[in-house]
């Protein structure tokens, strides 16, 4: 039976589906949901085939899968039909957060450590997904996704129901000078790691720390605690696993 890693405040929503997969050693790549990182495209695309079903056959499901380069790039997804799923070349291309209200369209983000971000506005009946590592934190991408979505579909932030995924935690992500002076601004997201010019930095709580600074109530924001290096054994982990080639994925629609 395939497991799912699914947020409490999310699940209670009747108008949204949601679901973060994890991995399962019978499933092909160990179950990588990644067409760019050099599996073999028919196994991957066998392995979306099957997470695709779990979204029913009640309506023709769009797939919107990006092209992330840790920027701090968004596009509003306007219109039905798939984009990235049966291959790369079709993907939206320089781009780390997905928007829209059209119901059926799942909107996905592909991690290794990076944190993935949901959002969702019940009142306006729009969502967002949004592929985090530290240079898309940096580059204010997180406070830029809530101000598209307060454009685009009239969003109170202070009613936005953010959910913060499984990611490379403040335990395990050990950092260099020229990553940890980016965040000299968040003083709790970082500590000593015991090597010299090192820190620990803690990217969830720095999302966290975004998230309530867009206007996002802190009851609104419900954060997994997972650390994908210490749970490697259910969450793919770039940094844990020496540059493994699986992503697992976050997805999150409309009904």
């Amino acid at each position: 039976m395939d497991e799912f890693y699914r947020f409490g405040r999310l699940e209670r929503e009747s108008g949204l589906m949601h679901l973060v997969t994890t991995k399962d050693t019978a499933m092909a790549c160990s179950f990588s949901l990644a067409l760019h990182t050099g599996e073999n495209p028919a196994l991957i695309r066998a392995n979306r085939e099957h997470i695709g079903k779990h979204f029913g056959d009640e309506r023709e499901w769009s797939f919107i899968v990006a092209n992330q380069t840790h920027s701090a790039n968004i596009t509003h997804i306007t219109a039905h039909g798939s984009q990235g799923w049966e291959g790369e070349q079709s993907a939206i291309a320089d781009c780390d957060a997905l928007i829209t209200d059209i119901p059926g369209v799942v909107l996905t983000i592909l991690t290794a450590d990076c944190v993935p971000i949901l959002l969702y506005d019940r009142k306006h009946h729009a969502i967002g997904a949004i592929h985090a590592g530290w240079r898309g934190v940096h580059g204010g991408i997180v406070p830029a996704t809530v101000a598209m979505m307060q454009e685009k579909f009239g969003t109170d932030a202070g009613e936005l129901i953010a959910a913060i995924g499984p990611a490379i935690g403040g335990c395990c992500y050990e950092v260099g000078e020229d990553v940890a002076g980016n965040f000299r601004k968040h003083p709790a997201a970082l500590s000593p790691s015991g090597n010299e010019g090192k820190s620990y930095l803690d990217l969830p709580k720095v999302v966290r720390e975004q998230l309530v600074a867009a206007g996002i109530s802190e009851e609104n924001i419900e954060s997994s605690g997972v650390c994908t290096a210490c749970e490697v054994e259910r969450f793919f982990s770039y940094r844990q696993e020496g540059g493994c080639s699986g992503r697992f994925m976050s997805m999150i629609s409309l009904v």
